[in-house]
């Protein structure tokens, strides 16, 4: 029998980001199939949703994502720039967003080649890890390559086929299981939501009987 874990992910999540390490264990120590299933950012897939103008959460995420990286030992930052060009002031989002479409494509296919996990490890390492400008030179295409890929190739494969479907799906799966944000894992139906689940999550698969590695 195949178990198979469905990671509800967004690369403007900071805790997105922090899960990574925990997912790549989690596969190594259980016999799992860990699925990367990218989502859009919550600021652009349900806009009217978000913080609706109180500031209060906006400061809570960003004070307890650099809690928790520096707690777990990980180096993070508000990444420069932000996957997500949006007013932080008025939480206004531009209607033109040059860099999220292409990360979460890129997500899609990274997961069609069986490189999802991978490719969302080392690309939210570039983005959150404290260094400023994630998207210039080949800065990006060198963590691609890091998870065994080629971004040029990867490029070209969502220009020919848009991935729009595969992520809408994804966001509707998500909704399915219960789950609004990310990261939320699903394992036979039930959602394991926040960075800080994973614990839960490897208790049920024990309960479960999934065996280890």
């Amino acid at each position: 029998m195949t178990h198979i874990v469905d990671v509800f992910w967004s690369f403007r999540s900071p805790y997105s980001y922090l899960v990574t390490p925990d997912l790549l264990r989690l596969r190594e120590d259980f016999d799992v199939e860990v699925h990367l299933r990218p989502v859009l950012p919550i600021a652009v897939r349900a806009k009217e949703t978000l913080f609706t103008g109180d500031p209060r959460r906006a400061r809570y995420i960003a004070m307890d994502a650099a809690r928790r990286g520096a707690f777990m030992g990980m180096k993070i930052a508000a990444p420069s720039p932000d996957p997500i060009v949006q007013n932080m002031a008025t939480y206004e989002v531009a209607e033109h967003q040059p860099y999220i479409y292409r990360l979460t494509g890129l997500g899609v296919e990274a997961e069609r080649r069986g490189k999802g996990l991978e490719f969302a490890y080392h690309v939210a390492h570039l983005i959150w890890g404290s260094e400023p400008g994630w998207n210039e030179g080949d800065r990006l295409a060198e963590a691609a390559a890091k998870a065994g890929l080629d971004l040029a190739a990867m490029d070209a494969a969502i220009a020919a086929e848009d991935p729009t479907p595969v992520i809408e799906a994804n966001q509707d799966a998500l909704a399915a299981a219960g789950g609004w944000g990310v990261p939320t894992m699903v394992f036979n139906g039930e959602p394991f939501f926040g960075q800080d689940r994973i614990d839960t999550l490897r208790w049920r698969l024990e309960k479960s009987a999934v065996p280890k590695r």
